[in-house]
């Protein structure tokens, strides 16, 4: 989840949109899934957890209203499957302009500029114990966003009524920060992995002797 309660930076404005994505738990939920095409972690739901119980809930009401004439009584949910490890965080830090530099020149009139700028997104996270409540590893990772703007522009004053003629030309390109935030959970993802290798809280299956991993 966002920790870090900033909005989207803006240079003359007062921006009310957040500066990263609220919804980061998702890329967790598919990074874990993917690592190890699926057979490595078995992801349950917990972001969505009260919507999960209103909906049993209501199958067994629906169960105990339309089964209540069979022998052995409505049909019971299987039990949910409980979670032996945590993995709690977020998004800690949004740092804008880290870095910001530019080139351009102009001659009469006539001038043409380069601006780039970087901003870095840091995603904390820590695998958490249910049987104990210990910290068994904590990650942090970082993305920088890079940010560049080119253009061109014309100024030619008329004598005419001395009008300003302006034209101007350019593009810009951003790396959208939730690609970034993707990015940086991914590979705290995978820095999760190889560090529980390291402390043997798991270990990669082998066969034939060579890693498969």
């Amino acid at each position: 989840m966002d920790k870090t309660g900033q909005r989207k930076p803006g240079d003359n404005i007062a921006n009310l949109s957040s500066a990263v994505t609220q919804g980061s738990e998702v890329w967790v939920i598919k990074a874990l899934q993917d690592v190890g095409n699926s057979k490595w972690f078995e992801v349950v739901e917990r972001v969505g957890m009260d919507n999960l119980i209103k909906e049993r809930q209501l199958i067994r009401n629906t169960r105990e209203i339309y089964e209540k004439d069979r022998e052995a009584g409505p049909t019971a949910l299987k039990p949910m499957i409980f979670a032996g490890l945590l993995l709690e965080g977020g998004v800690v830090g949004y740092d804008s302009n880290t870095a910001v530099g530019g080139i351009g020149g102009r001659y009469l009139g006539v001038g043409a500029q380069t601006e780039y700028r970087i901003d870095t997104v840091t995603v904390v996270m820590r695998l958490v114990s249910v049987n104990t409540g210990k910290v068994l590893m904590s990650i942090a990772t970082e993305k920088s966003i890079a940010s560049y703007r080119s253009g061109a522009d014309v100024f030619k004053f008329l004598d005419l009524g001395t009008k300003l003629v302006e034209t101007e030309a350019g593009f810009s390109v951003n790396e959208p920060v939730n690609y970034a935030v993707r990015a940086a959970i991914e590979q705290g993802i995978i820095e999760l992995v190889y560090e529980g290798v390291d402390k043997g809280l798991w270990k990669f299956k082998t066969t034939k002797g060579k890693e498969n991993k």
